[in-house]
């Protein structure tokens, strides 16, 4: 039904971006930023398409039961995390969905097939988990990043930060910091806390100590790390129990160390690759700490690596990867199935390029030996997905 004020509809599911689905009248699907399931609101097309087309709430009828109330005064606002009005339990719901979907629909794996049903692993605590994240500091002021813009949504607390990261914000925007640009905040088991990027007077830069299985990590200023403050472990045991043991791992984007040190203890041989300097530097200096000596780093690419002679002869029985958003590529995809391990225990961050090289390894001799979800992203549409491929026999 459509009138002056937009076309009412009702919103039915969460799309991997997310926003609320639901279909005109017509049969069009639109995507509706801020709606929930069970939603009846009036729309206002903003960004039309043949197919399908992005539009906002202009009237919220009815209100699901699916809602809540936000906990941060700049929600809708402050381009982070988009679904804190929306109960906890629907966002573990729509991972699964759109892990599942990814899964089926992308990759073409048949569910019934996974040893364990797919599942979403939840945060222990919906807020206050954040232990990385970044700033921007502008005319005094410092905050977020407003929506898909560049505009800057100051505030002095921050809901999702883990309580070290929540006190050094509230003391950053009360000091009226000088100067213009982008910083990070991270802090470690301890709760120290890192501020690097832009320079802030009475911040400092500073290495932080993760715990991780097999030992202390210790990373650099604007290092990678995994930053749900307690889920992590979580998804490490999850990582090394998959891998299991042997005498041969390749681990690839081994970062600084945080998966390696649990695989050392794991498999006689190892060789670690990482291409970014700063992270190779803690890399190895995590592993001489940890007195490790039964592996080798490499710091080139991952797709370097995968060419490489010394690899190829090596012939790892198990490989560990967590890529980037962006994953392996076609290409990368290609080289690692040319390896033939007997297992690849994949950490994706983006569902869909998992489904890109799922499919690729999928059609190379492997099968898809079970999957889960981890949320490390609360009140946002990202989920962790860890996937454990096994080569078919032939």
């Amino acid at each position: 039904m459509s009138d002056a004020r937009g076309e009412l509809v009702d919103v039915t599911a969460l799309a991997a971006g997310g926003e609320g689905v639901a279909r005109e009248a017509s049969g069009r699907v639109l995507f509706v930023r801020g709606a929930v399931p069970g939603d009846r609101v009036r729309v206002r097309v903003v960004e039309p398409h043949k197919r399908f087309a992005r539009a906002e709430i202009a009237e919220l009828v009815q209100a699901s039961a699916q809602r809540t109330q936000p906990r941060c005064a700049v929600h809708g606002a402050c381009g982070g995390c988009g679904w804190q009005h929306i109960a906890y339990a629907t966002q573990l719901a729509a991972k699964r969905e759109i892990l599942r979907d990814a899964l089926v629909r992308g990759a073409g794996v048949a569910l019934e097939s996974l040893a364990t049903p797919l599942e979403v692993v939840p945060s222990p605590e919906p807020y206050a988990t954040r232990s990385r994240a970044r700033l921007l500091v502008r005319e005094g002021r410092v905050g977020y990043r407003r929506g898909r813009s560049h505009e800057l949504v100051a505030t002095s607390e921050c809901p999702i930060l883990a309580p070290p990261l929540g006190a050094a914000l509230a003391r950053l925007a009360a000091s009226a910091p000088r100067g213009e640009g982008e910083l990070e905040l991270a802090c470690g088991e301890r709760g120290e806390v890192s501020v690097s990027g832009a320079r802030v007077s009475g911040f400092a830069e500073r290495e932080i100590a993760l715990a991780a299985p097999g030992g202390e990590v210790m990373i650099s200023p604007g290092g990678f790390f995994q930053a749900h403050a307690t889920l992590r472990a979580t998804l490490a045991k999850a990582v090394l129990a998959q891998a299991g043991c042997g005498a041969r791992a390749l681990e690839l984007h081994a970062g600084a160390g945080f998966f390696t040190l649990g695989l050392v203890a794991q498999f006689a041989q190892l060789i670690a690759v990482e291409s970014a300097p700063r992270a190779v530097r803690d890399l190895r200096a995590n592993l001489a700490r940890a007195g490790r000596n039964n592996v080798r780093v490499l710091g080139v690419r991952a797709a370097r690596a995968l060419a490489e002679p010394d690899v190829v002869r090596f012939a790892p029985e198990v490989v560990v990867l967590d890529p980037p958003r962006t994953g392996l590529g076609e290409s990368e995809a290609a080289a690692l199935a040319k390896l033939a391990a007997r297992r690849v225990v994949y950490v994706s961050c983006d569902p869909a390029t998992l489904a890109r090289d799922l499919r690729i390894l999928l059609g190379s001799g492997y099968a898809l030996a079970h999957c889960a979800g981890f949320d490390l992203f609360p009140q946002t549409p990202h989920v962790e997905a860890l996937a454990v491929l096994e080569r078919s026999a032939r």
